[in-house]
């Protein structure tokens, strides 16, 4: 029986091999100082290349855009050297892969910034943590986002920057793409939410002006790398990290229907995974085909055959799977052949060294 996982897609000027993508996973494994990808990193993507297409992990734009230690970035010299490494390597395995470009907002840390203030829209407290670690100590932990200070207009346009120049330095990292990150309760997600947006001018209040810095961004990024290059990241039904909205779909639909206007390859939307999360209505997904042109790539605790089904319905394109790719580097392979799934070790998600990142077996 054909699988359709496994038949050849056009992802903007990409051709894949297959449907099955690796999603961006934080591993926070870079070389300090710096936040610089390493020999390491190169190794865990290569591993992974048989993947039709690998996404990074979130990489910030810049040192305001971080907000979890040992995240790597691409505004240094010695981040494009070290990502150029990875590049390298994926591609002599066969792969394709492209960068997450991200700047978190307040999802972020006082010891991230100059004066302590994470940034964001508004100064609203995501109710959220993320992992850091202590200087003295050395380990690593889950810490409360302080209130964040509101970002300038002139800032923003700062920010909007910030992507364009993430954008040129991937490529000449060569990466085979970008893929904006505006999912997640990061900053483009923070702009586009009435509960994490309050701001009064053309940044907030109508969706009109929720979804400018979006649209911004995709237009700086686009220009700079080609729109046929450019990928985003959406995250229509998540609600944690007080993001909760109830106008967010036609906010998403508003914004999507600029994207297609930009030409941009394609959305990946990032489902909720959690066993109660919202089931996403078939309404949506119909709609945001009825409005997108481009490819849509779907993520969230997606299995082998409900990946088939949603490609075979005709509302997705490709299937990212994150999880699965940790313990399963030849994960496409399994798939392809029936073979039993390994677990990962959730103790060594974030920082150390190899072990329960780079040494997970295939399958032989």
């Amino acid at each position: 029986m054909n699988d359709v996982l496994f038949s050849p897609a056009l992802l903007g000027g990409l051709t894949l091999p297959n449907r099955v993508v690796m999603a961006p996973m934080t591993r926070c494994r870079t070389t300090q100082p710096g936040d610089v990808p390493n020999a390491l990193m190169a190794e865990y993507y290569a591993q992974r290349a048989g993947a039709g297409l690998i996404v990074t992990e979130a990489t910030q734009i810049s040192r305001q855009g971080q907000g979890y230690s040992f995240t790597p970035g691409i505004y240094s010299p010695e981040q494009i050297a070290g990502w150029k490494q990875v590049t390298d390597a994926v591609h002599a395995a066969g792969g394709r892969i492209i960068l997450q470009l991200c700047h978190v907002g307040r999802m972020s840390h006082p010891s991230f910034h100059p004066d302590s203030k994470p940034v964001a829209p508004s100064a609203l407290a995501p109710d959220a943590q993320v992992w850091i670690v202590d200087p003295e100590t050395g380990k690593g932990g889950m810490v409360e986002c302080p209130v964040p200070r509101a970002l300038s207009e002139s800032e923003i346009t700062l920010v909007v920057e910030d992507f364009r120049r993430g954008a040129a330095n991937a490529l000449a990292a060569g990466f085979d793409g970008v893929e904006i990150h505006g999912a997640n309760g990061y900053l483009i997600d923070q702009f586009l939410r009435r509960s994490s947006n309050k701001r009064t001018d053309r940044y907030g209040g109508e969706a009109d002006n929720r979804i400018r810095c979006l649209v911004n961004v995709a237009k700086a990024v686009s220009d700079e790398v080609g729109a046929d290059r450019t990928g985003i990241r959406l995250s229509p039904f998540i609600t944690q990290r007080n993001m909760a909205d109830d106008a967010i779909i036609p906010t998403i639909l508003k914004a999507a229907l600029e994207l297609d206007r930009i030409g941009l390859a394609y959305i990946h939307l990032a489902e909720a995974d959690w066993d109660d999360a919202p089931r996403i209505p078939e309404q949506f997904r119909q709609d945001l085909r009825a409005i997108y042109t481009g490819a849509i790539i779907v993520a969230g605790k997606y299995t082998h055959q409900k990946g088939r089904s949603i490609i075979a319905s005709g509302l997705a394109d490709l299937v990212a799977y994150g999880r699965p790719f940790i313990a399963n580097p030849d994960l496409p392979q399994r798939f392809r052949n029936g073979l039993p799934l390994a677990d990962f070790d959730g103790g060594t998600l974030f920082g150390g060294d190899r072990v329960g990142y780079a040494d997970y077996p295939t399958a032989g």
